[in-house]
């Protein structure tokens, strides 16, 4: 069977060296390019600690979109790199896996639109982890039964927006089966402004963001004597490779964008 093209963006980041490493080892997929905006020429093997694969960095990315035939571009940059460069990428009838966070409701509209126009495929979500993925399904069923609830989430300090995606994502499910109600007393006030942390539905939600920290979620439930805490630890990038792998894979097979992991999962 044809091996999936697989082009990486931002290859030269922790994300994107990790994503290279993965899909040179993933059954079914080749690594056909990696565009980052430095290492011009380079081969990305030795980069990311293996011997060198043939495969040069490119800093064009309409020269390499040209020049190199593609079935999937993975994103994994900042969202303002990905704004300019997914909509590239879709006009060239190329599949796009992005794992940007930072995008709002109308940039997701748009690449959905620019994806249908080009008869391509386009994937997002807020995370890669299975196991974050079982985490917000399993905070929204207890928000059924406990709907006091605060978020808490912590990344490295270099992740750019705040609250996370996933820790939106969270609080936009737990929104759809719990009550809309401000929490905390009535008479509450910040002596440090934002203390409380930001408010969406009447939740909170605090970001943290401190070297040594991947990317950590914990949603807290409080009860009438009791409190529940489930919580989703990434130790290393490792655990967001068989999401994005799975994803490369899937996102050949429709017309226009679908969202958010448990949508492509078995």
């Amino acid at each position: 069977m044809q091996k999936i093209r697989v082009g990486v963006m931002g290859a030269c980041g922790k994300m994107g060296k990790e994503i290279c490493r993965s899909v040179l080892a993933e059954e079914g997929l080749e690594l056909a390019a990696a565009f980052d905006v430095k290492n011009q020429g380079q081969d990305i093997g030795p980069l990311i600690g293996l011997a060198p694969c043939g495969i040069l960095i490119e800093t064009n990315l309409n020269h390499l979109l040209s020049q190199t035939p593609l079935d999937v571009m993975i994103d994994f940059t900042n969202a303002q790199a990905a704004l300019n460069n997914v909509p590239q990428v879709l006009k060239y009838h190329v599949c796009a896996v992005i794992g940007t966070t930072g995008l709002n409701h109308d940039d997701i509209a748009r690449i959905d639109h620019i994806a249908k126009e080009n008869q391509v495929g386009a994937f997002i979500a807020a995370n890669f982890a299975i196991g974050a993925v079982l985490m917000m399904k399993f905070a929204q069923e207890a928000a059924k039964y406990m709907p006091n609830v605060e978020i808490i989430e912590l990344h490295h300090d270099q992740k750019l927006d705040a609250p996370s995606g996933t820790a939106v994502t969270t609080l936009q499910k737990i929104a759809q089966v719990r009550q809309s109600f401000k929490q905390g007393a009535d008479q509450e006030y910040e002596k440090i402004t934002a203390s409380r942390g930001g408010e969406y539905d009447g939740m909170r939600v605090h970001s943290v963001r401190l070297p040594g920290y991947v990317a950590h979620q914990e949603v807290i439930f409080g009860g009438l004597g009791q409190t529940l805490t489930i919580r989703h630890d990434s130790i290393s990038r490792e655990s967001f490779m068989p999401g994005i792998m799975l994803a490369a894979k899937k996102v050949i097979a429709w017309t226009g964008l679908v969202q958010d992991l448990e949508n492509i999962l078995e």
